[in-house]
């Protein structure tokens, strides 16, 4: 699959005029229009794609692979594609997943510096791979989405993009509108009272100021998530002074699953004259990583010998009563997102590094000032604060009957297996609500999720499909289920996360119930039965003149299905996976587990 190229293609096959892909799909959305082709005749289809991130790029890369007829966009919004690597500048930014593991299913990168990747060397990574499959002819740039209606009549959507260079607003429509926005995309400042007060240079982990020096400055840092985590090590050394604002423990665990390490130039080309040694690589990593679900379940041995070996590990390198009784969280472990922090403990205990535990009551002109009554004075203030992660679109989007889906979603998001919205047509999101974001390796969910939208897409081109939008029964029941399960699941804790729209208490709205490979399983088939699918016309249209696509090529062997034993998929789901995952070809003994993992995974699998 990684070896076919889109070269070839010109970018007007690519992208065909718009206004004649309009005119002939609302000839052809008429089913009587179907009965003069063949079964299956492809009608011309219109896409829009909103972000040009790992989602956007896979959706693009699947779609011009396997379909010819059609036109699709991807309106993004900053100056290059890659998302949030392209966005995330900072000090010490990383992907804390091995890097050989942080690509596609089907496209190695061969040449990684280390077992960790920072944020520029992931970045080139997904923008070789649009370069390579020619994702750039269909992606603009520097446009952003900021509103969209639904057209009963059409049986489409209306959208609005501003040109950021220009400020214009521009106007399209799409047969079917695809969010790859993205949860962790639109960055915020924190809610601390004078704030915009600040004398001194305020800066924001998610847009960071590369001219800003900080050598020889003070320096504060708010927040201790993933980001703060990697900043503060990579500064502490070149600043003055560096003043933490921590005000909740966390779990700070050891990489998952092994060290950093620099690859060799021969290790490098061992990975390309033999490529099987890097498939090794990558599936006892992929191994590794799908095998700590049971981690995140309540009362499991895995969790408590988990739990026993982090607070071992924090105590060692803390080496603080005092820092040890604020920093070690009293929940469990995974119930916010496990942050890999390497170095951070250690250099909490470096001369110029200040830990100030607790609120900051307000943001002075000079520095920040605290609960505990004092004024601390910085140059420069880092806010490591996160992203608004509430699920609502960040542009309105207008659905049947004027329903706002920002509105909608404004308390409580409810999705359709995290990739679709009740009451919302044609439309389809990628890591929404409820999907495996934190469950597991996420560029796999990515890719099925990419996989089962196409699914929905190619059916809509092949019949006369007016609307599909899932039933709001089956989002309801798919809800009641979510909800039930995670009572048995460390998130549901009381620890204040994203993953509960950042509070301590209410429902877990961001995460899968169930592992990534549980998700892989859920997703193999769409259940149309849970969709509301509206025809224009008469359902069997599609059916069209009682010609195949067969007969009607000339190159097609008329007989293909004649053959000299059954090689046909199984019809049982356990049979099939069974073929899938190569079953039999490993031991029982199981994968070599992250920490004490290994030591508890099976008993746990038995109980449960």
């Amino acid at each position: 699959m990684s070896d076919q190229k889109t070269t070839g293609m010109s970018k007007d096959r690519l992208m065909p005029n718009n206004q004649n892909i309009v005119k002939e799909r609302v000839e052809l959305n008429q089913g009587h229009q179907r009965l003069q082709g063949p079964i299956h005749s492809e009608r011309p289809m219109r896409v829009i794609c909103i972000g040009a991130g790992a989602s956007g790029l896979c959706f693009a890369y699947k779609m011009q692979r396997s379909f010819e007829n059609f036109s699709l966009t991807v309106y993004e919004k900053n100056a290059e594609v890659s998302g949030t690597w392209y966005e995330n500048k900072y000090p010490g930014c990383a992907c804390d997943v091995p890097a050989h593991n942080y690509t596609w299913s089907f496209e190695p990168k061969r040449d990684w510096s280390g077992v960790y990747a920072k944020a520029g060397e992931i970045y080139k990574y997904f923008n070789d791979f649009a370069v390579k499959y020619g994702l750039h002819n269909f992606c603009k740039t520097r446009h952003q989405v900021v509103g969209a209606q639904w057209v009963e009549q059409r049986g489409g959507w209306d959208v609005q993009i501003q040109d950021l260079a220009s400020g214009q607003i521009i106007k399209d429509s799409c047969d079917i509108l695809v969010n790859a926005g993205g949860i962790l995309n639109a960055w915020r400042w924190p809610a601390i009272p004078g704030l915009k007060n600040f004398k001194g240079k305020l800066l924001h982990s998610a847009d960071w100021d590369d001219s800003v020096d900080l050598k020889g400055k003070n320096v504060g840092l708010i927040g201790n998530g993933s980001s703060g985590i990697q900043i503060l090590p990579a500064i502490q050394p070149i600043v003055k002074k560096l003043t933490t604002f921590i005000r909740e423990p966390t779990w700070v665990s050891p990489p998952f699953g092994m060290d950093q390490h620099i690859y060799t130039d021969a290790e490098k080309q061992e990975f390309v004259k033999n490529p099987q040694t890097l498939i090794d690589v990558r599936k006892q990593n992929e191994s590794g990583l799908n095998s700590m679900f049971g981690l995140y379940l309540k009362d499991t041995q895995v969790q408590n010998d988990m739990r026993k070996s982090m607070i071992d590990q924090m105590k060692t390198k803390l080496k603080d009563d005092d820092l040890e009784k604020k920093l070690i969280p009293t929940w469990g472990v995974g119930c916010r997102r496990l942050t890999p922090g390497i170095k951070y403990l250690e250099t909490l205990h470096e001369d110029n590094v200040k830990v100030v535990y607790g609120e900051i009551n307000q943001v002075t002109p000079n520095g920040c000032l605290c609960d505990d009554g004092k004024e601390y004075p910085v140059d420069i203030l880092i806010c490591a604060t996160g992203f608004d992660t509430s699920f609502r679109p960040r542009f309105p989007l207008i659905g049947p009957g004027g329903k706002n889906l920002q509105d909608e979603w404004a308390k409580e998001p409810k999705s359709y297996l995290g990739l679709a919205a009740p009451n919302f047509p044609n439309y389809l999101i990628f890591l929404g609500p409820n999907c495996p974001i934190g469950n597991g390796p996420v560029l796999s969910a990515i890719e099925l999720q990419a996989d089962y939208m196409l699914e929905l897409v190619n059916r809509w081109q092949t019949e006369n499909i007016h609307a599909f939008a899932p039933r709001m029964e089956a989002v309801d029941d798919f809800i009641a289920h979510t909800d039930s399960f995670m009572k048995k699941t460390i998130w549901d804790e009381q620890c204040r996360s994203w993953y509960k729209n950042n509070s301590a208490s209410a429902r877990v709205s961001a995460l899968w119930p169930g592992s990534t490979l549980h998700y892989i399983e859920a997703m193999g088939n769409v259940r149309y039965e849970d969709w509301d699918i509206k025809y224009t016309g008469n359902r069997f249209a599609y059916l069209g003149n009682g010609y195949s696509q067969t007969e009607l090529d000339q190159t097609c062997d008329l007989g293909y299905y004649i053959r000299d034993y059954d090689d046909g998929q199984y019809s049982s789901t356990g049979k099939r996976r069974k073929v899938l995952t190569k079953s039999g070809t490993r031991g029982t003994t199981g994968v070599t587990s992250i920490g004490p993992l290994d030591r508890a995974e099976n008993s746990d699998k038995a109980r449960l």
